[in-house]
């Protein structure tokens, strides 16, 4: 451990030093615009190198102190978002050059990250101030807390591909470490060892992905090869750098087969579970975003996303059904949100997939961290009482009127000016307020439970429209609009579609084919995820607590 700080040190004192001697490529102005994002990531390792000074149990002020750093990492953030307003957004080398160094990017994505992971990463580093308190190693898991969140904010804001390679692989680095804090436990050593595996794929697939478009484009600036994808000026090197970021982002998200690692992380303190929410298990999709101009360049590689994508998500979220333990429920809810996620990059909704990260990312960290005290809540409270179960009949109605509401709040505010991609999606997800709705329908249900799920019906198409128009106006010049869907483009829509409603419907219908034979069958192989992480640990040829604990 000692080496551990004096590693962190020698990095951050070097990165001070040179930040502060300047470029000569921006102004004073200029330059402490954007010295001040980088305050975020350097408050969070100055709090890292303080807890590795004390690594041990109840460090004295040190899990107050990197709750105090996390705060302060918002308020930069919130900075941050004003120097977008008043400025505009911007790259400025504040390292090196625009190719190798320190570069920040203040752009929409960039400060929406930046504030998403400050936040949850103030309020985890709040709750393990008490949950982790006693723990032998406390100090030590504080201080990789720290790491990790302030390499994340340094990935979010990186302006050069040096950058933010370097900081992904600082984010799997410290990331691992979390993994294996209590290295005794089997399924910890195993979750840890699938990881690293898919890390080091993902990492070299990055990586090379950078130089292709270093190479092709001639600069490392992330803006400019941007720039340069929208205006068509990439060759068949960019289409193979956009489909090693494509590997990276599906192996990086816990995509179906290598989303097994992402469900037995359940050995690692509850506070890890909520971290992966900060800008860690959603990097994949954040990759696809940062480098949407350059995605567009390849469709063949976007219709693979949506493949890809659709399929986890509805396996996800059909095996999510069948877990017993709540926190392996959420975690295989994960799976199926990330999914979800590449599925609305590969149909070019960059705007709403950075809506999705944000969205979610909130709501999920806080389902882990309450998860404890739900259980608790659960066992001490009384059993629910009868459900009303809908009919077909019912069902049939829920999704017709569903689809109906849909319709018409789309015509009067949503469908104008929208894709064809953005208004497919919006149908999938009504197909979820279709089940809420059958719910309400049903013959015994009351009918204050009838008139909530109408309103809330209403409710969420509103609020898709609402939501989906606000994400496009605020990143509007910094991410591509979604292009025009060609012959795949609509074969994959079309399937998708079909393929969401077909699972809303049966969905709705299970409790009418429960005791089923077939269904008592698909529950138990669906509750072992179809056996694909078993398939997955033989293509890694096996694990051990010794190779698992191998650093990178």
């Amino acid at each position: 451990m000692n080496d551990s700080w004096q590693t962190m040190y020698f990095l951050y004192f070097t990165s001070t030093v040179k930040v502060c001697r300047g470029t000569g490529h921006a102004s004073e102005k200029e330059l402490l615009t954007y010295l001040l994002p980088l305050a975020a990531p350097a408050v969070l390792f100055l709090a890292a190198i303080a807890a590795f000074l004390n690594p041990g149990r109840r460090p004295p002020l040190t899990p107050r102190l990197a709750e105090v750093a996390a705060l302060a990492s918002l308020v930069v953030a919130v900075l941050a978002t004003l120097i977008l307003v008043l400025y505009g957004k911007g790259t400025s080398p504040i390292l090196g050059t625009d190719t190798i160094g320190l570069a920040v990017r203040v752009d929409a994505v960039s400060v929406a990250m930046l504030l998403l992971v400050s936040f949850i990463g103030w309020v985890v580093l709040r709750y393990a101030v008490s949950y982790m308190d006693g723990e032998a190693r406390q100090g030590a898991f504080t201080g990789w807390l720290c790491v990790t969140l302030g390499a994340v904010l340094l990935l979010v804001q990186a302006g050069n591909l040096f950058q933010f390679v370097g900081a992904w692989v600082a984010v799997s680095f410290s990331l691992q470490r979390l993994l294996l804090f209590y290295p005794d436990r089997i399924m910890a050593q195993r979750a840890a060892y699938k990881r690293l595996v898919t890390a080091r794929v993902v990492n070299v697939a990055l990586g090379a992905a950078a130089l292709l478009l270093a190479i092709d484009f001639g600069t490392a600036d992330i803006a400019a090869i941007n720039e340069a994808a929208r205006a068509g000026e990439g060759s068949t090197t960019a289409l193979w750098a956009a489909g090693l970021l494509a590997v990276a982002a599906i192996l990086k998200s816990a995509q179906f087969p290598a989303h097994g690692w992402l469900t037995e992380v359940m050995e690692t303190p509850t506070p890890v579970s909520a971290l992966l929410h900060a800008g860690v298990i959603n990097a994949g999709g954040f990759l696809l975003i940062r480098f949407a101009d350059v995605m567009l360049l390849a469709p063949g590689v976007l219709a693979v996303l949506v493949m890809i994508g659709g399929f986890t998500a509805l396996f996800g979220g059909l095996v999510m059904l069948t877990q017993p333990a709540v926190k392996t429920s959420l975690a295989w809810s994960t799976v199926a949100q990330m999914g979800f996620m590449i599925l609305q990059c590969g149909l070019a909704l960059f705007p709403i997939a950075l809506l999705h990260i944000v969205a979610h990312s909130l709501y999920k960290a806080h389902a882990f961290l309450a998860s404890g005290g739900a259980v608790k809540q659960v066992a001490a409270s009384r059993r629910p009482g009868p459900v009303a179960i809908p009919d077909k009949a019912a069902v049939a109605r829920a999704f017709v009127i569903a689809l109906v509401i849909y319709g018409v709040v789309g015509a009067v505010a949503g469908f104008d000016g929208k894709s064809s991609q953005a208004i497919a999606l919006g149908a999938i997800l009504i197909f979820g307020v279709a089940y809420l709705l059958a719910q309400g329908l049903a013959d015994d249900a009351p009918k204050i439970l009838t008139r909530r799920t109408g309103l809330y019906s209403i409710a969420a198409a509103v609020a898709y429209f609402a939501l989906q128009t606000g994400a496009e106006w605020l990143t509007a010049g910094t991410l591509p609009q979604t292009p025009a869907p060609g012959p795949l483009e609509w074969a994959l829509i079309i399937l998708a579609v079909l393929s969401f409603g077909f699972v809303a419907v049966a969905q709705a219908t299970f409790p009418l084919w429960v005791h089923h034979p077939a269904a008592a069958s698909l529950r138990v192989h669906l509750s072992n995820g179809l056996y694909a992480n078993a398939l997955f640990n033989r293509l890694v040829g096996g694990w051990s607590a010794r190779r698992s604990g191998r650093s990178y």
